[in-house]
Order: C-alpha cells, then sequence, then structure tokens
C-alpha cells in the first residue's frame, strides 16, 4: 500500500463508502490534474469521466480559473454576508441573472447543494405560511429522487440506499411515480410520448395538493437513480400542474445545471420556470464550495416586510456569498461565454454517443444507452430482452469500476449503471481513449 494511503487510513472516513473494502483497494493519491486528467503520485495517468462527482466543468486546474482565484485571495477572502456586500457576489449575481430561467431573479447564498436544498424547502414553506396558505406543510417529491445528505434533502430523496436507515428522523411526503423510461410501464418511448406516466402525478396532486407547500425534481436526469433521463414534456406539464393547485416548483440543477444536458439549464429544454431553483457543482467549476438558492420576486416580496411582522428569512451559513467561491465562478462564466464551451460541448457529444454506440449497443448486456448532452450511461443487464438485473450481491459494476482504474479511468458506477459526465472541454483523444478503457474493463467482468 502507498505510504500516503496508509497514513489516510488511519483517520480519514471517506464519503459513501464501506471502509472495508478500501483494505482491497486503498485510496488512490492524486498529487495533480490537469484537463480531464489526473495525476497520481506515482505518475499514473486517470481520465476523470466522472467530473469528480460532477462538478469539474472545465477541466482540472483551468487557468483563467486559477488566476481569478489567486487574484482576489490577495484582495479579499471573506466577509459576513449579513449587512456587507463586495463587487465579486454583486457582479456574479447580475450575471446569473442574465441566464437564469425567465423570473429568477433573487440569490440566496449558501455552500453546497444539500443546503441549498434545504434553503429552498424552508423558504417554499415558509412562503406559503405568508401567503395565507399555513396549510400547505408538506412536500411532494419523485420516487428514486436524489438532493443531498442532509436530513430534509433526505427526506425529499426517495431512495432507500441513502435514507432507509435515517427514516424515523425524515419528514413524511408525498411521492410521486418518477418516468422511468428503460423499463415504462405504459411501453413507450421517451422521444416519443406523451407523458403518460404523468398519471400518477395528477392523482398524488388532487390528493394531497390542498396540504402540500412545494414539489422538487430534478429536472429531466435523477442522476443518482443511474442516470435516468425523462422528456422536457414532463416539465411542461408539471409547471402547469403547479400553477393550478398553487404548489411551488423547485428545481434541483445542481447536478444538471451549467450544460451538462446540453442547454445552460435542465429546465430551458422545457421553455418554462421553476419557482425556486438550487445550484452549485459547475457554478465555481469544481473550485469551491458554493451553493445558490434562486427565487422569483413574488417569493421575495412574501418575506419583505417590517422586522416586526417576523417576515424575515432568517436563514444563514457562514460562508455565504465567499468572495473565492465568487470569483472562480465569475471565471467559469467568462470560459463559457468567451470559449463558446456548450457549442464545443454539443458537437463534442455527438461523437461521444457514436462512440459508446459502436462499443456498446450489441453487447449482450448492455440494456440502455441513454444519453443528454455530454452524459451518457449504460445500464447493465442480466438479459437484455427481459431487462432483468444482476443480483445486488455480484457488484457488477464495481468490479468493472475497479478494472477501469487499472486501465486508468475513473468510471465510479451508480449500481449497475456505468457513466460518463465528463468536463465540458474534454477532447476528441481523451474521450476516444476513455470509450476504449471502459470496453476492455467491460470485457475483462463481462466478456466481449
Amino acid at each position: 500500500m502507498n505510504a500516503l494511503a496508509a497514513r489516510d487510513l488511519k483517520h480519514i472516513w471517506h464519503p459513501c463508502s464501506q471502509m472495508k473494502d478500501y483494505e482491497e483497494l486503498p485510496p488512490i493519491p492524486i498529487s495533480e490534474g490537469r484537463g480531464v486528467y489526473l495525476y497520481g503520485y506515482d505518475g499514473k495517468e486517470y481520465i476523470d469521466i466522472v467530473s469528480s462527482w460532477w462538478c469539474n466543468l472545465l477541466g482540472h486546474c483551468h487557468p483563467v480559473v486559477n488566476a481569478a482565484v489567486k487574484e482576489q485571495i490577495d484582495h479579499l477572502e471573506h466577509v459576513i454576508f449579513a449587512n456587507f456586500t463586495h463587487e465579486p457576489v454583486v457582479r456574479l449575481c447580475e450575471e446569473l441573472a442574465e441566464i437564469m430561467p425567465p423570473g429568477l431573479s433573487k440569490f440566496n447564498f449558501s455552500d453546497n447543494g444539500s443546503a441549498s436544498v434545504e434553503c429552498a424547502l424552508k423558504m417554499s414553506f415558509q412562503y406559503q405560511h405568508q401567503s395565507g396558505h399555513p396549510e400547505k406543510r408538506r412536500f411532494l417529491c419523485l420516487s428514486e429522487g436524489y438532493h443531498g445528505e442532509t436530513i430534509g434533502a433526505l427526506s425529499v430523496g426517495a431512495m432507500d440506499l441513502y435514507a432507509k436507515i435515517y427514516k424515523p428522523m425524515l419528514m413524511e411526503t408525498v411521492r410521486v411515480e418518477a418516468p422511468d423510461c428503460y423499463r415504462c410501464k405504459y411501453r413507450q418511448k421517451r422521444d416519443s410520448c406523451r407523458c403518460e406516466c404523468f398519471a400518477d402525478a395528477e392523482v398524488k396532486f388532487a390528493q394531497y395538493a390542498q396540504e402540500c407547500c412545494a414539489i422538487i425534481v430534478e429536472p429531466l436526469l435523477q442522476g443518482s437513480a443511474g442516470m435516468r433521463i425523462y422528456p422536457p414534456l414532463y416539465l411542461k406539464k408539471l409547471r402547469a400542474l403547479c400553477d393550478r393547485y398553487k404548489v411551488l416548483l423547485i428545481a434541483d440543477e445542481i447536478a444538471t445545471g451549467f450544460g451538462r444536458t446540453g442547454k445552460m439549464f435542465a429546465f430551458d429544454h422545457a421553455g418554462v420556470s421553476p419557482d425556486i431553483m438550487c445550484i452549485s457543482k459547475g457554478l465555481t467549476g469544481g473550485y469551491l464550495p458554493m451553493a445558490v438558492t434562486v427565487a422569483t420576486d413574488v417569493i421575495y416580496d412574501a418575506f419583505y416586510d417590517d422586522y416586526s411582522k417576523g417576515h424575515a428569512f432568517m436563514h444563514s451559513h457562514t460562508y455565504s456569498g465567499n468572495p473565492l467561491g465568487c470569483a472562480a465562478a465569475l471565471a467559469v462564466q467568462r470560459v463559457l461565454r468567451e470559449d463558446r464551451v456548450l457549442e464545443g460541448a454539443a458537437a463534442r457529444a455527438v461523437e461521444l454517443h457514436a462512440m459508446l454506440e459502436k462499443s456498446f449497443a450489441s453487447h449482450p448486456n448492455v440494456g440502455e444507452i441513454r444519453h443528454i448532452g455530454l452524459i451518457n450511461a449504460l445500464e447493465l443487464v442480466r438479459d437484455v430482452k427481459t431487462k432483468e438485473p444482476f443480483p445486488a450481491r455480484e457488484r457488477t459494476g464495481y468490479r468493472i469500476y475497479k478494472k477501469a482504474l487499472d486501465l486508468g479511468l475513473i468510471l465510479r458506477p451508480l449500481g449497475d449503471v456505468i457513466y460518463f459526465n465528463p468536463p465540458l472541454t474534454i477532447g476528441a483523444d481523451a474521450a476516444a481513449r476513455a470509450v476504449k478503457f471502459c470496453e476492455e474493463a467491460v470485457a475483462s467482468v463481462l466478456g466481449d
């Protein structure tokens, strides 16, 4: 075992891990990163095809973002954000306001994605209370949803892998059956359906909307559920349903924002806007923890009153509006604009999907290769015809992950779903190598 890895294991409890697995696969020490590549202390090169948990938007150590953070640190590292402000945060909000879905204009800062979700939940609850609907206290959410690890975020998530043990601590929510286009019980196709699966949302709203303040969704892409992709029409129908029942619509764009789905935000595909949006991850290009909960003027105005009325939003985070994070986020926005990153990513997305189709479309254990933007997901199954999954105990995806690491590719599957979610700036050569390594890893475990 590497000496640094051994020192690590003496003290560090790694996230989302069974630490006993580290006896066989200890942590891999990384010394530096450049673009889509990470480099170990031993000189080994790894393709970061999962963008270090989906946050590395422009590649590692991007020179423009590096320079912006270095410059900012000599001026102001942090200032209390209650009653104080600074140029980077004001400019960032001005720039974000230009790219937000219409109507989203007020920005509340926090530290990470889970915190932004907690903020959105509290904001929507208090909004309804102060708008004459104190009976609206519950939340609706999609089955198989994931919104973070804090108690509120887990409550509106619906994945037992993360939440089951904590159920006695969680809020009781109303779960709407999420679209599952690969295993559609209506036998439709995501590219041509009329979202027949929306029927469950209509039923649940009719039964529970009078007591619910908001619904939260991962728009178009349920990430942790296995990169499950559904049509924009679903969001259009949901917007109309929320308007009908006076339920706020919260968009969790933490994973989907800033070009991941091929447009700046996933909601842009649908041509409608949520009432509240949570953003993080790509916001700073993966440099620094920062998140924002963005709301409409209507929501903001419900909190605007004399202090004695008790309507203020008494919610805060120590590092709200951190200047270093703002400097990184401003640099990210600059690169996205000046380098026309989304246009380049759109062309690369076509190439990457074509390569994956060529390598895996006929594989007897690849049930579907779904994609949106640069994101591609291969769902591995025991039987393609019946869509029967592999037994969980076999840990098929994990075994492929370990083989891919040997080859120099970081896959990090979601169960038995192998996915590519690279930086938007990935080059053609790196994409081709990643597909080749993935093909070799799958073949080593499942055969050709």
